[in-house]
């Protein structure tokens, strides 16, 4: 398959997981990818995994709290491959689990400056840049817990969902000239840092949190998030899309 072929895309937080999983499946399908990450060595090392299989990538340092950094991502993006077709806006972090009475507000500030602002800031650069490339889409990666809550983390629910409210704004702007933005929210994904947090009962509840019975993977998100990065997904614009094994059905 090349549904990407002569596609340029960039994924933020692509050294590890959700990320990483996307900027291979990008290129495997033909697109040249920019691998952004805060930890440039974690995207070396997913852009040479892309390269030994035969696909074209490059690494950037990127802090996605930081606009100047957005910008900069998009401008080695043209730089490197001539344009900018497509984009992932993936980086996020969970922040402390703590009652809204007990949280944090320095920590508050850092979840909201890169779950959401981070948003923004590549939004504010990729959209403009993707339009004067001929048209193209983005993803923006929120959660499930960007339509339901949860106890002890108001500021990853808060910020996921205002993430929601931003794609469709996006949508509305920038669809009718050729940009399509949409929002995926996985469910709880089967990671190693997951397994590690939790103990193995704590891990077994949330396992029968979805009616799947399980955590979800790095490839089923991809996998999703591919679809409506592509073509096919053609009349699909400012909606936000579940890959969450049925966490929220309840």
């Amino acid at each position: 398959m090349s549904r990407f072929a002569q596609k340029v895309a960039l994924v933020t937080g692509g050294g590890s997981g959700i990320g990483a999983e996307i900027a291979r499946k990008l290129a495997g399908e033909g697109a040249s990818v920019v691998v952004t990450d805060i930890n440039e060595d974690a995207a070396q090392k997913v852009v040479a995994q892309i390269t030994e299989a035969g696909g074209t990538a490059a690494a950037f340092a990127q802090n996605t709290a930081k606009w100047q950094d957005s910008e900069a991502a998009v401008d080695f993006a043209k730089q490197t491959y001539g344009g900018l077709h497509l984009a992932v806006n993936n980086a996020g972090i969970g922040g402390p689990a703590a009652t809204i009475g007990d949280y944090d507000v320095d920590a508050w500030d850092r979840v909201r400056s890169i779950n959401l602002d981070g948003v923004f800031y590549g939004l504010k650069f990729q959209l403009p840049a993707i339009v004067a490339s001929g048209g193209g889409a983005i993803v923006n990666m929120a959660s499930v817990l960007g339509s339901v809550g949860i106890a002890q983390s108001s500021a990853y629910v808060a910020t996921k969902h205002a993430l929601v409210g931003l794609t469709k704004v996006a949508a509305l702007e920038y669809t009718a000239q050729g940009v399509r933005t949409n929002a995926v929210g996985p469910g709880f994904i089967d990671t190693p840092l997951v397994r590690a947090s939790l103990s193995p009962e704590a891990l077994a509840h949330l396992e029968t949190e979805h009616a799947a019975g399980r955590l979800g993977t790095d490839a089923e998100v991809a996998a999703l998030t591919l679809f409506l990065l592509s073509d096919d997904a053609s009349f699909i614009s400012g909606s936000y899309h579940l890959v969450d094994g049925g966490y929220s059905a309840h």
